[in-house]
């Protein structure tokens, strides 16, 4: 998004940009879209931004947002070519991002004035796995940081778990109960960090489900989404939180002002299900066909079958036993408002135009 102050007629107001649509806008002072305006200017005091997972998907994203702020990014990286590639792909000059090694006992004077901390293991074989890098290898970045940095970390709604049973929506103020060893390895950062910074200017947000361009996760789901027969995970309609990426990145800059520690849930204003998801997957990319639900008893043995067969992890990770027990839960919807209440960001990328942003990206680069 961007904006300036204008006058329509006699009354003040900014002329906003939405940087998915492109459509324009006028706006008062009070709308939503104004505040939003408001809080990203005054974020923008950086003098540099700390990256982690600059060749991932949100982590591309907030480099696009930096460079066309003009802030100087700071990325340790564990292959340069890599990132070389992606700023190139992504139209960034090289020379606004600084890479150096992921390993901080290898930095030379680095000093951000903002960091934002969400690289990760999505998927591994072992808990040991997860919590070598989302938990240790994290916490020394955090070590080596200024303590006056002022840091979000990206954690995942999979740190608290489903939707608690009998509620609409998991709220900060429900118990955690992750069910895998990526949502205990997210929590388990939160808490060393509680424990260890009690002090830092660090906020921890919980991220739902994030689409939108530059996602490779999600060209499984338009090659499916091409196909006459789709398959779904369960009989029942599932039910889920999102956010496009570019909501994401706008959270995170809001975060930056946040008063409290958190986590804090970020989420969208409402659920979408599974079909809604495959749907609009079709739509993007001109599909035509069914969806048919596939047995949990099937997944659970599709599941054993792929944690068995070592190229089956590799190919298919998301289907390892210990990910497949988020598949089992059928609500996965948190509520955001307490993050909104001391923010005012709310999420403006609709499903259609997050997963068509998804889809043109994937076609451009012939994917």
């Amino acid at each position: 998004m961007w904006g300036f102050l204008a006058r329509e007629s006699e009354a003040p107001g900014i002329i906003v940009r939405n940087d998915v649509t492109g459509t324009i806008t006028w706006e008062s002072p009070g709308s939503e879209k104004a505040r939003q305006f408001f809080w990203e200017v005054r974020s923008l005091n950086m003098q540099n931004l700390f990256v982690t997972g600059a060749t991932g998907f949100v982590g591309r994203n907030l480099l696009i947002r930096a460079s066309r702020e003009g802030i100087p990014v700071l990325a340790p990286v564990r292959n340069r070519e890599k990132l070389f590639a992606c700023l190139d792909e992504d139209g960034i000059a090289r020379g606004v991002v600084t890479a150096f090694s992921p390993e901080p006992a290898e930095w030379n004077a680095v000093s951000p004035s903002h960091a934002v901390l969400g690289a990760g293991v999505l998927f591994a074989r072992s808990r040991a796995e997860y919590f070598s890098t989302n938990v240790e290898w994290t916490l020394r970045i955090l070590r080596a940081l200024p303590p006056e940095c002022r840091t979000v970390v990206l954690s995942s709604q999979s740190a608290g778990g489903a939707t608690p049973d009998g509620r609409q929506a998991r709220s900060e103020q429900d118990a955690d109960a992750p069910l895998t060893w990526y949502g205990e390895s997210k929590r388990a950062l939160e808490q060393a960090i509680v424990r260890e910074f009690p002090d830092r200017p660090i906020r921890i947000l919980r991220p739902p489900m994030i689409l939108g361009a530059r996602d490779a996760a999600t060209l499984p789901l338009f090659k499916m989404a091409r196909s006459l027969v789709r398959t779904k995970p369960g009989l029942r309609r599932k039910e889920f939180s999102f956010l496009g990426v570019e909501d994401v990145v706008a959270a995170v800059y809001a975060a930056f002002d946040l008063r409290e520690r958190g986590p804090f849930y970020i989420g969208s204003e409402k659920p979408i299900s599974d079909f809604d998801l495959i749907e609009s997957a079709a739509r993007a990319i001109g599909g035509h066909g069914i969806t048919l639900p596939v047995p949990l008893p099937v997944v659970r043995l599709m599941a054993a079958v792929v944690d068995a067969v070592p190229s089956l992890r590799a190919a298919v990770p998301s289907l390892t036993r210990d990910r497949a027990r988020e598949i089992w839960a059928d609500r996965w919807v948190v509520n955001s408002e307490k993050f909104r209440q001391q923010t005012g960001w709310r999420p403006t990328v609709s499903l259609d135009e997050a997963l068509l942003s998804a889809c043109r990206y994937f076609q451009t680069h012939g994917l």
